[in-house]
């Protein structure tokens, strides 16, 4: 498995890794014109790997290479048709030569747009007029207004980026969380050290959670965290539902202290019976962030783009760090 330029002469193999019921690549009569293309689940990818050069992670919620990992006796390069590559890595994947590239950049604005709309949901009270209208409610009420709100989104990649200047277009005072503090960041104009989360969230209207599932990221919004939160603040989750100690953050809520949106939880689907169906100020979608109107064509040009310039001899990138978890800037 030593990383090495490919023969631009020879033929790729690729596996594309599916299942039931996920709708294929768009481009995949493009991908054959180029590539041998196996096509397999979870259960029988150990059966495609041999001698193939290249894994398509179409199921991108599928942990199935490491159970697998001993068939991949030439696999050189990965692709996650996502964002997050937490499903994915394993010791000896980070160990070996493989090229890791993951979705980077089709997500940015359609996440960017979604928590724009939470924030206006929340400080509108889209949510609250909705229910009144449906009780044949007419309550007249005063709203907030987001210009000059306090936003901190935690994540400095390309959506945490998108984010901030979305939110700054429509002027909400925002600052980033990052694992590189800066005072003169072109996006968040300030960048705080979110090893030291806690002490950044006493004056945070909305809090965004975007950062990657790492183990330095696992439960970093946990109860410590949330009781610094001001009263009235309000929660959007739209990286990985294990960022958040979801129970600390379901009781803050019930509380009537905090409020949230959160496209991801920790169980997806959310679990029958969960409060956070039901509980006033808790708002769950079922991780749709990113997945706007021809996400997947996108996702399919993105791979069929890296595999041009594969099969041509050169690296598709940018790669992911294996051992940080995400593109390093």
């Amino acid at each position: 498995m030593t990383q090495q330029h490919r023969d631009p002469g020879t033929r790729p193999t690729v596996v594309l890794l599916t299942a039931d019921g996920v709708v294929p690549p768009t481009h995949l009569d493009e991908l054959r014109g180029l590539a041998e293309v196996r096509e397999c689940t979870a259960e029988t990818l150990a059966e495609a790997l041999p001698g193939a050069e290249v894994l398509l992670v179409w199921d991108i919620f599928s942990d199935a290479l490491a159970s697998a990992w001993h068939a991949a006796d030439a696999l050189r390069w990965v692709h996650v048709a996502a964002a997050g590559v937490d499903k994915l890595l394993f010791d000896e994947l980070r160990d070996s030569d493989v090229l890791v590239t993951n979705a980077r950049g089709v997500f940015d604005g359609p996440i960017a747009e979604y928590v724009l709309a939470c924030v206006l949901a929340h400080d509108k009270q889209l949510h609250r007029t909705e229910a009144l209208q449906r009780a044949g409610v007419w309550r007249h009420r005063e709203t907030t207004r987001v210009a000059g709100r306090r936003a901190l989104v935690v994540g400095t990649g390309g959506i945490g980026r998108a984010t901030a200047r979305l939110l700054r277009a429509v002027g909400l005072d925002v600052r980033g969380a990052g694992r590189r503090p800066s005072d003169d960041d072109e996006d968040f104009g300030v960048v705080l050290d979110s090893a030291r989360l806690v002490e950044h969230l006493g004056g945070v209207d909305h809090l965004v959670m975007v950062a990657p599932l790492t183990e330095a990221t696992r439960g970093m919004l946990g109860s410590a965290e949330l009781a610094a939160l001001p009263d009235g603040a309000h929660v959007i989750n739209v990286g990985r539902g294990q960022l958040v100690d979801q129970e600390a953050l379901t009781q803050e809520i019930a509380a009537g202290r905090l409020s949230a949106h959160l496209d991801v939880l920790v169980v997806e689907p959310l679990p029958d019976g969960d409060p956070l169906w039901t509980l006033d100020g808790a708002h769950v979608s079922p991780h749709m962030s990113g997945d706007v109107v021809g996400w997947r064509d996108t996702l399919s040009q993105q791979f069929l783009d890296h595999l041009r310039t594969w099969a041509d001899g050169g690296e598709p990138g940018p790669v992911v760090d294996k051992n940080r978890g995400y593109v390093s800037a």
